[in-house]
């Protein structure tokens, strides 16, 4: 089993999804982390300098139609990107997302968990031993 987590640091899981740089990966086998990588994520930076680019904040008729960030033209695209590096994994951690990555992710088979852990270690940890909390109103 894999294990993603966006990272802020080498050790912190990020707050955002779309502003992380960067996944570390870890490897399960037995119950016991057996490989640590890290992976390279495009985000909002990448997104920025392309021709319908978005600064992060420009989602105000996202929420006007009541579906929370990350719906509407080009999206999917952009998300698909973003899961591309992860695409062998399970599970992924943030602290925060939009409504639309968390959907794309499960559509991908991946199951995005909305953790107040922020240690990467301590959340993995909670994860196997079936302790890890997900809070869904993390989701923007």
């Amino acid at each position: 089993m894999k294990i993603a987590a966006v990272m802020e640091n080498d050790r912190i899981i990020s707050r955002h999804f779309g502003r992380a740089d960067h996944y570390l990966v870890v490897t399960v086998e037995d119950g016991k982390v057996t490989e640590r990588e890290i992976r390279p994520k495009v985000g909002h930076r990448e997104f920025k300098s392309e021709p319908s680019g978005e600064s992060g904040h420009e989602h105000k008729a996202e929420h006007q139609q009541g579906q929370g960030r990350g719906f509407g033209a080009g999206k999917e695209r952009r998300h698909a990107r973003m899961i591309a590096a992860i695409d062998d994994c399970e599970v992924v951690l943030a602290r925060g997302m939009g409504a639309g990555i968390y959907h794309n992710l499960q559509q991908a088979g991946i199951r995005p968990i909305l953790t107040t852990v922020a240690d990467i270690d301590e959340a993995v940890t909670a994860y196997l031993e079936g302790r890890l909390e997900d809070h869904p109103e993390r989701l923007h």
